[in-house]
């Protein structure tokens, strides 16, 4: 088993004033040669957007992107709808941006911050046409167990939100003590664990809060949640650029 740690310190940084980003892969202003993926994973936001504020219109183009709000309310609008899509917590997001798009994003709360991940991934095929979908999931089904947000278009796991790559976003809530072991998909795959709150243990390496491990060439692997802990599990293939 081969493992990376990310610690929660050593990420990219930028305060904007309205927007105060964490970079845990090079990003806009913050470029660093030994992060710029981990496998089909390119970008992993930790944002916090002030009230009222956001991205203006701004286009992507093949790639698969998925938002998932911690707190707050998101608010999106693209070409491919003219209304505002509202995304709440417990709510995930995803975009495939394939031929193009343009899209806005903001805080639609007047006095609350909003707090989010925004996660890229490398699609397995270019120039798909632009998609946009949107799911809710209970907190109840990852009390100690898998639940799985993203999947690919290949993949028949039913109640997941699809994009354009054999990847495998998911979360877990864990209590302190419980344990939980993680299968990866294939040989050729790797899982990058973010901790979003609490304190684990994987492999003899400690991760609190906001720390990250990706983990590859293994077929699988044991957490021990040191505190009540919830991760997000971002599995991908490990290619190289």
């Amino acid at each position: 088993m081969k493992t990376i740690i990310h610690k929660a310190d050593t990420r990219g940084f930028a305060n904007h004033g309205w927007l105060q980003a964490n970079h845990s892969f090079s990003f806009a202003g913050w470029f660093n040669p030994e992060r710029i993926h981990f496998g089909a994973l390119r970008v992993l936001n930790d944002d916090t957007i002030a009230p009222k504020m956001g991205f203006g219109t701004h286009p992507h183009d093949n790639m698969e992107i998925i938002t998932i709000p911690l707190k707050g309310v998101l608010k999106h609008r693209d070409n491919m709808q003219s209304d505002w899509q509202q995304v709440l917590p417990g709510e995930v997001q995803v975009m495939s941006a394939g031929t193009g798009v343009q899209h806005s994003e903001i805080n639609g709360s007047a006095d609350e911050y909003l707090s989010l991940f925004q996660i890229w991934v490398i699609p397995e095929k270019q120039g798909v046409t632009p998609r946009y979908d949107q799911k809710q999931f209970k907190t109840e089904d990852r009390q100690g167990k898998l639940q799985t947000l993203v999947s690919s278009f290949n993949d028949a796991e039913a109640g997941s939100l699809k994009i354009h790559q054999d990847a495998r976003l998911s979360r877990i809530d864990l209590e302190e003590g419980q344990t939980f072991t993680y299968n990866l998909k294939s040989d050729n795959h790797g899982v990058y664990i973010m901790t979003i709150s609490g304190a684990i243990e994987i492999n003899n390496n400690s991760l609190e809060s906001r720390d990250a491990m990706g983990v590859y060439e293994t077929k699988a692997f044991t957490i021990k949640a040191n505190k009540n802990s919830e991760l997000l599990f971002i599995e991908v293939p490990m290619i190289t650029l």
